[in-house]
């Protein structure tokens, strides 16, 4: 009982850390990270390709960062059409 109590003693400090933020500048927020991981990647990629003299060695490690960051934005892209789909028959 008292392990089910402090786990939502718990939850609810994660979900007042989750809203630290005012909605006028979430959006904000997340646009610039959004951006920086935009930079991250380019910078990357432009490293990956003028460090790597063999062409195939090259070739495969730009595959596979793209392949990574694809992966990694998958998830996001789908709960965006999932918001989207709830969003547009509101209007």
């Amino acid at each position: 009982m008292l392990d089910s109590q402090a786990s939502a003693v718990r939850t609810g400090d994660d979900e007042a850390r989750r809203r630290i933020y005012s909605p006028d500048v979430q959006p904000l927020l997340q646009s610039l990270l959004a951006t920086l991981a935009d930079l991250d990647f380019d910078y990357e990629r432009e490293r990956i390709s003028r460090s790597t003299e063999d062409s195939d060695l090259r070739v495969r490690l730009l595959r596979k960062l793209a392949d990574k960051h694809r992966e990694r934005r998958d998830p996001y892209i789908r709960h965006l059409t999932v918001l989207q789909s709830r969003i547009t028959p509101l209007r």
